[in-house]
């Protein structure tokens, strides 16, 4: 396969579907994006406001409708701006919308919406999201719906459950002189944090989770509701700088004290043989170890430890093994059992993490938990089934089920969970975004977890694995951008290469043993047909060397660009990864401080993948100051030549 066979959109992103192309609405120093119906990016004079208003309306497993937009006018002058249109979801559902903005910092979004039969959902109404990234932490005065106001704070470390109900505006500082309130009229709303999923936001949405989902909207009736923003300026409110496609880059050299992740591939039992079949693939990426799965509740058992075993034996890789608790009966019975069928097998474990079955569905607020040991006594009785064996515990789904249901940590060597960034929105933009939550979900993570525990990431890639929101995750025969599906196209196009890179540099700042970036096949996998590499099947390779060096200081000029991973390995020589992460060629200013020798270059871009390594160059020597320009959503590595 040569890149020239391919269409720009498949390398970049895996399909030729387009993303949704945005509409730029302005009024003044007003700005928003106007995206298939809702607006995204309102910011005033270059602030972000909110990332987004959007009416959404969600089916009974939390799948989103793609409404069918008709009737759309935009009337777009220099002080003001007017949207209209008519939507359809599903079948059966009708409404209407209007948006309105003007100069002086209004902004209003108002929909009304009628079923022409009985209508089933989860949710429809509003939903408003404020960004995290200079607003965690900080002052928030909310207005209730019986009119008493409370002044409180945006939660820093991620709240598990609602921070606010009963909600009728929200008022908080945007920027230096900008007050912004946002009323939600038409219904009761609330708050939830979704860095829980690592969405970068806070969402306002309507219909409290207390009440019974989903529900009925009766035949014929109406249902209004609106968005209003108000920015109150002082006189000091400055204009933010605009955008920049120059990036400054620097390492300084001091050591952090912590070392590089080791990076892991998933091995799902139905991809169990193909994996087998392609050792020579697994050696050559060199994994850190082999996260292999077994579902006690899916008939796995001697068949599949035995094929572990095997592939253990070919690519001499570390094991640790993810099982899934039945605890339907005498769990130490259960797990006796497992360890006779393990040395039977011979898989040799490094580790084994255990998570009962039924905790892999979320269990939301206001709803019963489902009937389930305790899990004191499932850690209890595997460490009498494995008493010699490292053992974790946690959620094999996601940060939310963890900071929901903390476990008995003192039982645990270490605790585990795992991310997923397209849970609630699938654009590039909002998947790139959630690189933004990591790091709070990390410090949340180690503040339920304490100091003395191991933290291990378990499956961290775009493509959705298990959904724990319904009762399925969803089909995507058409390649679309969409969210719960269990196929991502994105997982072979360089996009997906950049989001690797841009999350390992996350879980470099923190203190973190390993995580799981993807597996050899299946739908995060790095190898297509006629053994094909993926673009993010280098940088998992690239960032596979990297495990166990030391961590060095590096900073970006901007992180919604460019996030830059630096290491040092024992020999003393400089590594240094670089993922642009927007849809923008950038040029990189790269200072590598102290490094010693000359360095060499790999870029990996849309046209650069293709083949079984990526190209490298030597840099000119005597520079201090190195300037590369990276195309969208490319990868570098910066290396001291040996």
């Amino acid at each position: 396969m040569t890149t020239a066979t391919l269409t720009r959109l498949v390398r970049l992103f895996g399909t030729d579907v387009a993303a949704l192309e945005a509409q730029p609405l302005s009024a003044g120093e007003l700005e928003a994006e106007f995206v298939q119906g809702n607006l995204r990016a309102i910011r005033f004079k270059g602030h972000e406001i909110l990332r987004a208003i959007s009416y959404v309306v969600r089916d009974r497993d939390w799948g989103t409708f793609d409404p069918a937009i008709s009737g759309l006018v935009v009337d777009a002058q220099d002080e003001h701006f007017e949207v209209r249109y008519a939507a359809r979801c599903g079948e059966g559902l009708d409404y209407v919308a209007t948006i309105r903005g003007n100069a002086a910092g209004v902004l209003k979004f108002s929909v009304t919406a009628t079923p022409d039969r009985d209508f089933e959902t989860n949710r429809c109404g509003f939903c408003v999201l404020h960004p995290i990234v200079g607003i965690a932490g900080k002052p928030v005065t909310v207005e209730h719906c019986d009119g008493t106001k409370e002044d409180s704070l945006f939660p820093d470390l991620i709240d598990p459950w609602q921070p606010f109900k009963s909600i009728r505006s929200l008022t908080h500082t945007a920027g230096e002189g900008i007050e912004a309130t946002c009323r939600l009229i038409g219904d009761a709303f609330e708050m939830e944090d979704q860095r829980n999923w690592s969405d970068a936001s806070y969402k306002t949405y309507v219909r409290p989770l207390a009440l019974p989902w989903p529900y009925i909207m009766p035949q014929g009736i109406s249902n209004t509701q609106s968005v209003e923003l108000d920015l109150k300026i002082s006189p000091p409110a400055a204009a933010k700088s605009g955008r920049r496609d120059t990036v400054r880059v620097s390492v300084s050299g001091r050591p952090t004290g912590r070392k590089f992740a080791a990076t892991g591939l998933l091995v799902m039992p139905e991809d169990l043989q193909d994996t087998l079949d392609h050792s020579s693939a697994l050696r050559a990426i060199a994994p850190g170890f082999l996260l292999c799965h077994l579902d006690a509740t899916a008939g796995h058992g001697e068949a599949e430890l035995n094929g572990y075993a095997r592939l253990q034996d070919r690519t001499e890789c570390r094991v640790l093994l993810e099982y899934i608790v039945a605890a339907t009966g005498n769990l130490d019975c259960e797990f006796y059992d497992l360890a006779l069928r393990m040395e039977k097998s011979g898989l040799r474990l490094d580790a084994m993490v255990v998570c009962p079955s039924v905790d892999r569905q979320s269990t939301p607020p206001g709803s019963v938990w489902p009937a389930c040991p305790p899990l004191s006594d499932v850690y209890r009785a595997a460490r009498a089934g494995f008493p010699d064996l490292a053992l974790g515990g946690g959620m094999v789904s996601y940060f939310t089920e963890l900071n929901r249901k903390r476990p008995p940590v003192t039982m645990l060597d270490f605790v585990t969970h795992g991310t997923n960034p397209i849970v609630h929105a699938a654009d590039d933009t909002s998947v790139m975004q959630t690189l933004e939550a990591l790091p709070f979900i990390f410090r949340s993570a180690r503040q339920i977890m304490g100091d003395d525990r191991i933290y291990r990431l378990g499956p961290t890639f775009i493509p959705m694995r298990q959904n724990p929101y319904g009762s399925r995750v969803f089909d995507n025969d058409l390649n679309e951008r969409k969210t719960m599906a269990k196929m991502d196209p994105r997982q072979r196009g360089v996009f997906a290469a950049s989001f690797v890179a841009g999350y390992a540099a996350r879980v470099a700042e923190h203190d973190i043993a390993s995580f799981v970036a993807a597996s050899l096949f299946g739908p995060a996998g790095l190898l297509g047909e006629a053994d094909n590499r993926y673009p993010a099947f280098h940088v998992v390779k690239w960032l596979c060397s990297l495990a166990g060096q030391s961590v060095i200081e590096s900073s970006s000029q901007d992180e919604t660009k460019i996030l830059p991973l630096a290491c040092r390995d024992p020999a003393g020589r400089l590594s240094v990864l670089l993922s642009n992460i927007t849809a923008d060629p950038l040029t990189v200013k790269f200072d590598p401080g102290a490094a010693e020798g000359a360095l060499t270059v790999a870029i990996l871009d849309e046209d650069s993948f293709a083949g079984t390594e990526v190209k490298t160059e030597e840099l000119p020597v005597g520079s201090r100051v190195f300037e590369l320009q990276l195309k969208p959503y490319a990868v570098a590595l910066l290396r001291c030549k040996v």
